[in-house]
């Protein structure tokens, strides 16, 4: 049966994010996600990562990166969902939120970000090395997170299709620079978005292979 998600509100550097929290019983890991430039907490495809890790028993917290204000202006200018140190900090703050909060206290914190949201998850690892256990990027770009990349302690998994070119180069690039254990998994036959049959499948496979692996270790993976 599909747990359904509780709102909450997070207090993340400052400001509150509305949020959708799915806690199965007895989660030993949390997955935290950070969506791409433009989308919000209702990412269909976030969410639909989201729902096939806690049917596996890992909890899952997807959350708006932006106030609602901040989104009205945003829809205009199109300049703070590239504010990359902005969106890190937010991401930062749901770590702590995690870390603070009774019902996820105790959890070990993944962090899944898609497109500009890997750099916001990079950043976060590398702001609270001692929350976040492991992250995974979905046709990320990890090169938007710049200095934090050589900070970054959590095992890392690069997922990008394989017809995504230049953001297959961005990430080649990015994980010389980064000294965490990281793999680089290029999904075949498949474009930035993972739109084509049965590839954001895959990548929901090898996300969840990933985060039960470095959350719940006592977990055999699917």
């Amino acid at each position: 049966m599909m747990l359904s998600p509780r709102t909450v509100t997070l207090e993340a550097a400052g400001v509150g994010l509305e949020g959708d929290l799915i806690l199965p019983e007895g989660a030993t890991g949390i997955v935290v996600f950070a969506h791409g430039s433009g989308s919000s907490r209702f990412s269909t495809r976030n969410r639909q990562v989201a729902e096939y890790l806690a049917s596996l028993g890992l909890a899952t917290l997807l959350f708006d990166l932006l106030t609602p204000e901040e989104n009205i202006i945003d829809e205009i200018t199109r300049e703070l969902r590239f504010d990359i140190p902005l969106i890190g900090r937010r991401l930062t703050g749901a770590v702590d939120w995690v870390v603070e909060n009774a019902p996820t206290r105790g959890l070990a914190i993944g962090l899944f970000g898609a497109s500009t949201g890997a750099a916001a998850a990079l950043i976060a690892a590398a702001e609270r090395p001692q929350a976040v256990h492991a992250v995974v990027s979905r046709g990320g770009r990890v090169d938007l997170a710049d200095t934090a990349l050589a900070r970054v302690a959590a095992p890392t998994l690069l997922l990008v299709g394989g017809r995504d070119h230049q953001v297959i180069d961005l990430n080649e690039q990015a994980r010389e620079r980064m000294t965490a254990p990281c793999e680089l998994v290029t999904v075949h036959g498949a474009t930035h978005l993972f739109e084509e049959p049965g590839k954001l499948e895959e990548v929901q496979r090898l996300a969840a292979q990933w985060f039960l692996e470095h959350l719940a270790p006592q977990r055999s993976t699917p």
